[in-house]
């Protein structure tokens, strides 16, 4: 009995001895990392700035913060077309439109290769209601359809704000999808008539609101204002017929 007992030790610590000389020469296992998406940093575009005469523009608060600058996006005028290479968010406008009562603001949005600058769809469009644009109080709303057949209705107040469209936005029918590396058009259009406020993608009202919706504290100023371009961060669109009706 002692000599089993005696036994059974001595094999159970030449099992504990081969485990361990085991465990250090096994290789440690390579830490796993997490897949890379090229839309986590906003690209700085060669040759950048607004070469649109009369045209001016900012990035995104947050944008801003990690270093973002308006010079980092190419925005020209040719033949009537604004061409847009947008690096970080940012809004465009030109200050001789700027709006009081009931108006309409139109553009036609044509993205030539569809997500040719990101791995997933980003949305661009029109805003309203812009006041206090070159301050850290900025406030406006805008309507921004994606090519994958959604959009969204947000603003700053000056802290972002939404109206429609969670995550990658509210699906709709009226919203024209593309597939990866064609070219998709949408034609936006946003108004103010009356009380309410309005927004038509490819001719169909896909939002609307009430002014007691979007202005207010924490919303916009006023729906008085600069109205302009909107685009998410790196994202390449062509603007064309950009005119305000009374």
């Amino acid at each position: 009995m002692r000599f089993s007992t005696a036994t059974a030790l001595a094999l159970a610590g030449a099992l504990s001895i081969a485990q361990l000389q085991a465990q250090q020469a096994a290789p440690a296992a390579a830490p796993k990392q997490a897949p890379m998406n090229m839309q986590d940093t906003s690209r700085k575009v060669p040759g950048g700035g607004i070469k649109a005469a009369g045209w001016q523009g900012k990035v995104d608060a947050g944008e801003a913060a990690k270093g973002g600058k308006i010079e980092d996006s190419k925005l020209v005028l040719e033949g009537g077309e604004l061409q847009l290479n947008n690096g970080p968010a940012a809004v465009y406008w030109n200050p001789a439109n700027k709006v009081t009562g009931d108006f309409t603001v139109s553009a036609t949005f044509t993205e030539p290769k569809y997500m040719s600058s990101n791995d997933h769809p980003h949305p661009y469009g029109l805003f309203i209601g812009g006041n206090k644009l070159d301050t850290d109080q900025a406030t406006l709303i805008y309507c921004t359809p994606y090519g994958s057949g959604t959009f969204i209705l947000r603003g700053f107040g000056p802290a972002p704000f939404r109206l429609d469209g969670g995550g990658r936005g509210t699906p709709s029918d009226a919203v024209h999808k593309a597939e990866p590396g064609g070219s998709v058009t949408q034609d936006v259009e946003m108004s103010v008539k009356g009380d309410k406020v309005e927004c038509k993608i490819n001719g169909t009202t896909v939002a609307s609101h009430s002014k007691s919706e979007v202005v207010g504290a924490g919303k916009l100023e006023s729906t008085d204002g600069l109205v302009g371009i909107r685009a998410a961060h790196n994202v390449d669109v062509n603007i064309k017929n950009f005119k305000v009706t009374k």
